[in-house]
């Protein structure tokens, strides 16, 4: 890979800066990007990270999922630090350094460098100056019919309206991506794992609306009259529109508006900031979204239980990470309704399973040993559903230590899937149980235990959370990941998730499991588990068998039977 550090260090004599900084995120600040601005500089691929060029020094920041992986990756040209040292970070004391304003908000520039540094907007993208990465801006946006998605985009609409009469506003700037998909169901192809729709979205509070695109994106919403033509608008001619427009208040969300933007809006408006209300909207499932991605869970645990029956025989062949990953991913495309990954399989044996996000390239990846323990996390894109699981996989006969994290893993597990959400009502207080029996033995994971994930979007979503510090109360209809985990770098890695929804049985709220697919009973140390722990297992195989068996031949049924 060719280092480009040399050619922006002399962009730093052009624009009279002493650094650049390089944020992972798009100007959509959407997770995954078809752009990839930070592993151009850095080679880090990783999801989430910022780097920082000076005249003579090299700095990337990143969180704890990635910290042996940006070692590998960056290590030899960056000192890397965690996401808490940029705060007000000092390292970067009294120099000037250029932003691109499109790829930033205000607070972060608040918190991560005004106390120390100046900063300047730098129009010019310094990373495309170097290496210009096209983007397909010609695959079409699409329309969902409500009996997929069961809300109108009237009803949408309304409450974005009453939102903003509450808030005695005018306007809102949706400037996530995902949120406009939301608002005006509509699906499209610029993510590199999900439907992302890349757009924006005004809304007035007499639900007017002005969808802010790319034209040949929204031809065919226009064609098919999702939109009229004077709700749409040319993202190139935004700032003469968005001046034209009549009243004296906006609501914007600085975790996804731009400086730029910001300032945009700013020149005429009045600035309220607040959440996007859509993220939680978005966030509850309703009823016909719930059983999308019930049926997109039966399909996909078929995939992955077919897999898991063919890789279990390792001991007679032999097969790489990569390898074992396009067969998951053959196996999803044996149903018509799979589209794409959800993210990029992460397939880690032995000592690659301790990087948690680990990716397997194909010029370099390991054989998988029958000695080795394998952790596979991977989803799909259905129609129409999300998924995302996570299970670790042995071949052979385990050390009894490994058996005992494992499990204390796994009560984990179990302890956030039976959690009575009426007691426990926030990320923050489920956190605790599933980190409880790892605790007890001083280990611990450097990662949350659970995010929100989408309908047929994003597999990331919030704002609810299974995290340390997520105090967001969950509610019936949300979806999160279950799935604490162990890594023990140079050796291993145990990770095991399921998603869950939440649904209301009589007055309580209970997590139920999306995901079909068995958890690997010879990595199990039986004996530390309790009565209720062997039974909720029990039934969860039950359940697995009883949706899934039908589409499984006899042999891969029979070896399913021996998990009840």
């Amino acid at each position: 890979m060719k280092n480009y550090i040399k050619e922006l260090r002399n962009k730093l004599k052009e624009y009279e800066i002493d650094g650049y900084v390089i944020p992972k995120n798009d100007d959509y600040f959407t997770e995954y990007s078809k752009l990839n601005r930070l592993e151009v500089i850095s080679n880090f691929s990783g999801s989430a990270g910022l780097a920082i060029i000076l005249k003579n020094k090299n700095y990337l920041f990143t969180d704890g999922r990635y910290t042996i992986q940006s070692k590998i990756e960056s290590g030899k040209n960056f000192k890397i630090y965690g996401f808490e040292k940029l705060i007000n970070c000092s390292l970067f004391k009294n120099l000037k350094l250029g932003i691109d304003p499109k790829l930033f908000t205000h607070t972060q520039i608040k918190n991560y460098f005004l106390k120390h540094n100046k900063i300047k907007y730098v129009e010019k993208n310094l990373i495309d100056e170097i290496k210009n990465q096209k983007e397909n801006t010609s695959i079409p946006f699409f329309s969902l019919d409500k009996n997929i998605v069961g809300e109108s985009i009237n009803s949408k609409l309304n409450k974005i309206s009453k939102y903003l009469k509450r808030n005695k506003s005018d306007y809102i700037f949706i400037s996530a991506p995902e949120n406009v998909a939301w608002t005006l169901n509509i699906r499209g192809g610029d993510g590199p794992n999900s439907p992302i729709p890349n757009s924006r979205l005004i809304v007035s509070k007499s639900k007017k609306i002005l969808l802010i695109s790319n034209l040949k994106k929204c031809k065919q919403l226009l064609k098919d009259k999702i939109i009229k033509k004077n709700e749409f608008l040319d993202v190139n001619t935004l700032p003469s529109k968005i001046l034209n427009l009549k009243g004296k208040k906006f609501i914007i969300d600085d975790k996804s508006c731009s400086i730029f933007y910001e300032n945009l809006i700013k020149s005429k408006f009045k600035i309220i900031k607040r959440e996007d209300p859509i993220y939680l909207l978005k966030a509850i499932k309703n009823k016909t979204e719930i059983k999308n991605m019930i049926n997109a869970h039966i399909i996909d645990g078929v995939a992955l239980t077919k897999f898991l029956f063919w890789i279990k025989k390792i001991n007679k062949r032999k097969i790489t990470e990569v390898e074992a990953a396009k067969k998951l991913e053959n196996f999803r495309k044996l149903n018509k309704n799979f589209l794409y990954p959800s993210f990029d399989t992460i397939a880690g044996s032995g000592k690659n399973g301790a990087i948690v996000h680990y990716r397997a390239k194909k010029e370099k990846c390991r054989t998988i040993n029958r000695n080795d323990i394998l952790l596979c996390d991977s989803g799909g894109q259905y129609n129409y559903g999300t998924t995302d699981v996570t299970r670790t996989i042995c071949f052979s006969k385990q050390k009894h230590s490994i058996k005992n994290i494992f499990t204390k893993v796994l009560k984990g597990h179990i302890a956030v899937a039976t959690t009575d959400i009426n007691k426990d009502d926030t990320g923050k207080k489920i956190d605790k149980r599933a980190r409880k029996f790892l605790n007890k033995s001083n280990l611990d994971y450097a990662h949350g235990t659970g995010h929100g994930v989408g309908f047929f979007l994003n597999v990331h979503e919030g704002p609810q959370s299974i995290t340390k510090i997520n105090t967001v109360k969950i509610r019936e209809g949300m979806i999160l990941s279950n799935e604490p985990g162990y890594y023990k770098t140079n050796e291993y890695g145990i990770r095991i998730e399921n998603l869950v929804y939440v649904k209301k049985i009589k007055k309580n709220l209970l997590f139920q499991n999306l995901t079909m697919a068995p958890i690997e009973k010879d990595l199990i140390n039986f004996d530390l588990l309790t009565i209720n722990e062997k039974n909720y297992l029990f039934k969860y195989h039950l359940e697995v068998y009883s949706r899934i068996s039908k589409y499984l031949n006899p042999k891969e049924k029979s070896w399913l039977a021996t998990f009840i």
